[in-house]
């Protein structure tokens, strides 16, 4: 039988302490591995839909093969993983502020920390993600200014619920507009949204990039019993 509770890691970080956990939920029967922050729970391997769709939303609208794309936050992997997954992925760069993240990833304390680390298209980078959004340098340090044909980014709940205020002005229109200028012509940025749709959101992205748009991803909440909506967010660049 597995154990009821058991903290794999716990460490300070500039944003507070992080601990990953593995508890048994007796509800379901099944082991859930999770992220906290502080007391703030982050993320879990229950509910992995979104985080797998804002790669498969993000990638499908993008124009082409051979693309290039950035993820902002590696967290438990599944946004990774499914970019991999895709055979129109010829390299990924995964940006986390926190080091405990890439170091559960690199030493197999999470389960798909192997099938990343181990796939030669894909780089984990530890950086802030919100200043490589706002520098001229951009997410690619050995190449300075270097674009992408994708961005997908998975970090705050919601554009208005952030984890601290490193992102604040991101989600303004200046900080948009310093993403945008990582993106190939037709490039397409993602935002996973822990919420519904906030539609002033969704202009403010269509007031830096040629399109925008948002998506809801439903999905069954077995712990609530019923479906559970959250939202990524699509906006492509100009061709």
């Amino acid at each position: 039988m597995s154990r009821f509770f058991e903290e794999l890691d716990y460490r300070p970080t500039p944003i507070g302490a992080i601990s990953l956990r593995r508890r048994h939920e007796l509800r379901l029967g099944v082991d859930v591995l999770e992220i906290k922050l502080g007391d703030e729970h982050l993320m879990s391997d229950l509910f992995t839909a979104s985080e797998i769709a804002l790669a498969d939303l993000g990638l499908a609208a993008c124009d082409g093969e051979n693309l290039d794309v950035v993820v902002g936050g590696l967290g438990l992997g599944y946004t990774a993983k499914a970019v991999l997954g895709s055979a129109c992925c010829r390299s990924l760069r995964v940006v986390e502020y926190l080091e405990a993240v890439i170091d559960w990833h690199e030493s197999g304390l999470l389960p798909l920390g192997p099938e990343l680390t181990g796939d030669r298209r894909c780089r984990l980078v530890q950086g802030d993600f919100f200043a490589m959004a706002r520098s001229a340098a951009g997410f690619d340090a050995d190449a300075p200014g270097r674009q992408f044909d994708a961005i997908l980014l998975d970090i705050d709940h919601s554009p208005d619920a952030l984890l601290d205020a490193r992102s604040t002005s991101f989600y303004q229109p200046e900080g948009l507009t310093h993403l945008a200028t990582h993106l190939r012509p037709g490039g397409v940025f993602g935002l996973w949204s822990d919420d519904r749709e906030d539609t002033s959101f969704t202009d403010r992205l269509a007031g830096v990039f040629a399109e925008a748009w948002a998506k809801p991803v439903t999905f069954h909440n077995p712990l609530q019993d019923r479906p559970f909506t959250q939202t990524v967010y699509m906006a492509r660049n100009a061709a």
